[in-house]
């Protein structure tokens, strides 16, 4: 199976038999076909074992393994195993090994400890990606390239001496010139102006808050770092091994990863895959899990794409493992495959004896075969067969997120006004709320040109606002679109600076005020929004002086600092209209905005579906629809099918086989998903 024309669903998960003695190696593939496993990952950590000297390679037992897979039917993601090099590399080149902020270098022992601007790393990369390519690039088993693993994750930024001088080049290529980054980064302020581009360091820690700017830079210089060697090894494997897609395993949720532009990253893999683990301990955690496979979806351009790893149960590195409740599992793989992935993949295939994730959760459990967990993934295996038709279909989106990495970094340094306004809160709460709405959630760029076919467009946290994002977001709205912008943004440019005039800089016109003044909240302290016919609302943290210029006050402060000041305004523009919400509210602040926004937007409210019951479609090109209703209460739910007419529409459910007409049944805990075809013409 290749997965660039996949003829089933992904099932399967990160395969590392060099744990393992090669005697069970033959029983590994034939629980893999009882299990209906189509896929594993293989060879991400095996560097040491392929090259166990510089130069010297050894792939008789890879050889093995991979020719085993293929007599079982079980396609291959073959790893560069480029994540980890081996003790003799680092031995030779221990300036290989990336510095922190404060001057510590770190050790060999764990993963991913590289200085992404090393020379040495850059040549022994290389070498080993070619001797892959070399002997495996034609191999019948290859479904995709795995190059590295989790980019960004422990570390991604270096501090050394070469990392210093790659970030004088880039910022060079960059600005050009020393008088433009001086003009970019404001070095006039604390006398930081620089005479020549040999004069600037990364920003090492300092006796106190540092400039900004170059901090923001430096974010970006690490992520294109890790980018560029990304592409070295990609474009290696295109080479060597054409026509078989090329991918890296991305964290795009922004509980796991917080270092990587992921949009960037987006346009430069084959297939986007992404890794997801739930925050075990989060009420609902559900909601955080669609939330990442609508940006990861978003981050593939729409497109399918592949959840890479997840967990069959728990995970041994947060604070406490919490065991997953039986069918959980399923309803985190199918939830996924709702919103846009082309299978369900774990991490890993046996649970590993020794090492630092020996109590991770995995497809074949210390437990072994006689236990819930196998018995479950078995059963998955098998749902996931019956859902092949769906394959290539799309998720369709009802509204759309603004969400930028680049203005989180900004907005996440030091000296704001209020270290409690947190711009991964604010997108998360105003994702959930659009969640409890039942609205299917698309993520844009800020700039992003083809906004005119969504009827909303929310805007959660968006510190750090380009002249040109604004330009896109007024053109939005005059065209006909409903947008709605949270507090604290479009406050700075591309270089952390405050834009001339009021705030919001590029967002005054389109949202027809100015905020006078940030009006931070003392700890604990809340305050009341009022407005004639409107649910009275509670806000924290945040308040804003704000002054109309042609919106309309919809709810106004009633006490604290900016009492009798307008908090939530509506502003007709053009064709739409655009909403500004000044103060940090909470859920039902929130759905009660949304409430009026989805009424401009046309959007219909679904009041005919319980919370905490996803219903989402997926359409083929071929005009069918593939509904998914996953019921994550302990109440059987009636999911409404749609009418056509006087005429209850029926379909298939594709699991159980079942017909559904005019309503689907959804036990407790399950997944159910009926195939709508066309209506007959």
């Amino acid at each position: 199976m290749r997965m660039d024309r996949p003829d089933r669903l992904a099932f399967g998960g990160d395969y590392n038999p060099e744990q393992w003695p090669e005697e069970i190696w033959p029983d590994d593939v034939a629980l893999m076909r009882e299990a209906g496993v189509t896929l594993v990952s293989v060879g991400i950590f095996s560097w040491a074992r392929l090259e166990p000297s510089e130069g010297r390679f050894d792939f008789g037992w890879l050889d093995r393994v991979i020719d085993l897979l293929h007599e079982g039917g079980v396609g291959v993601a073959l790893g560069t195993p480029t994540v980890v090099p081996p003790a003799w590399f680092y031995r030779a080149h221990p300036e290989a090994l990336p510095v922190e902020r404060d001057g510590t270098r770190y050790a060999f022992g764990s993963r991913g400890a590289i200085c992404h601007s090393s020379p040495a790393y850059h040549e022994a990369a290389a070498r080993i990606t070619r001797a892959l390519g070399e002997r495996y690039g034609d191999h019948p088993a290859l479904a995709l390239w795995h190059v590295h693993n989790e980019y960004g994750v422990p570390v991604l930024a270096c501090y050394c001496p070469t990392s210093a001088e790659h970030f004088r080049r880039w910022l060079a290529d960059r600005y050009g010139t020393v008088e433009a980054l001086n003009s970019a980064w404001g070095t006039e302020f604390w006398g930081q102006r620089y005479g020549d581009f040999a004069e600037v360091e990364p920003p090492r820690l300092t006796p106190t808050v540092g400039n900004p700017a170059q901090r923001l830079d430096h974010a970006r210089f690490a992520n294109d770092a890790a980018l560029a060697n990304f592409r070295r090894e990609r474009d290696l494997l295109h080479e060597l091994s054409p026509g078989v897609p090329v991918t890296t395993n991305f964290m795009v949720s922004p509980t796991q990863c917080d270092s990587i532009d992921y949009w960037a990253w987006g346009r430069e893999v084959d297939l986007v895959t992404n890794d997801h683990y739930l925050v075990a301990e989060e009420d609902r955690n559900h909601v955080n899990l669609a939330m990442a496979a609508d940006l990861t979806r978003s981050v593939a351009g729409g497109r399918p794409w592949l959840l890479l790893e997840h967990s069959t149960s728990a995970v041994n590195w947060q604070p406490r493992g919490i065991a997953k409740r039986p069918g959980e599992m399923a309803r985190n793989s199918l939830a996924h495959v709702a919103r846009g992935s082309e299978g369900a993949m774990f991490f890993q295939w046996r649970a590993s004896r020794a090492g630092a994730e020996k109590f991770h959760s995995a497809m074949v459990p210390h437990a072994g075969t006689d236990s819930r967990i196998w018995r479950e993934v078995v059963q998955l295996g098998a749902d996931l067969g019956a859902l092949t038709p769906i394959l290539g279909s799309r998720t369709a989106a009802d509204a759309a997120v603004v969400w930028d990495w680049q203005s989180w970094w900004a907005q996440s340094l030091e000296w704001r006004p209020s270290d409690d306004l947190d711009t991964r809160e604010r997108a998360e709460s105003w994702y959930r709320a659009l969640y409890d709405r039942h609205l299917t959630v698309d993520f844009v760029e800020p700039e992003a040109r083809d906004l005119a076919d969504r009827p909303l467009l929310v805007v959660p946290s968006l510190y750090l606002t380009t002249a040109a994002a604004g330009e896109n977001l007024t053109r939005y709205v005059h065209g006909g679109g409903t947008l709605v912008v949270s507090c604290f943004s479009g406050i700075v440019d591309a270089h952390d600076a405050v834009h001339p005039g009021p705030h919001p800089g590029p967002l005054r016109g389109v949202l027809g005020l100015t905020v006078e003044e940030f009006k931070p909240l003392r700890a604990g302290e809340t305050v009341t929004l009022t407005g004639p016919g409107r649910p009275a609302l509670t806000a924290d943290i945040w308040a804003e002086t704000v002054v109309t210029r042609g919106a309309e006050a919809v709810w106004r402060y009633a006490d604290g600092p900016a009492a009798g000041d307008p908090a939530v305004t509506r502003h007709a523009l053009g064709e739409g209209t655009a909403w500004y919400v000044s103060a940090r509210l909470g859920h039902d602040g929130l759905d009660a905005v949304l409430a009026a926004a989805t009424a401009d937007a046309g959007l219909a409210p679904r009041d005919d579906l319980p919370r905490d019951v996803e219903v989402v479609a997926r359409a083929g090109a071929d005009g069918d629809t593939y509904l998914f209703a996953i019921n994550h209460t302990a109440a059987e739910a009636r999911i409404p099918l749609a009418t056509t007419g006087t005429e209850l529409i029926t379909g298939t459910e594709l699991i159980t086989g079942d017909r559904a007409t005019g309503h689907l049944a959804v036990p407790a805990g399950a997944v159910r998903v009926v195939h709508l075809a066309p209506p007959t013409r």
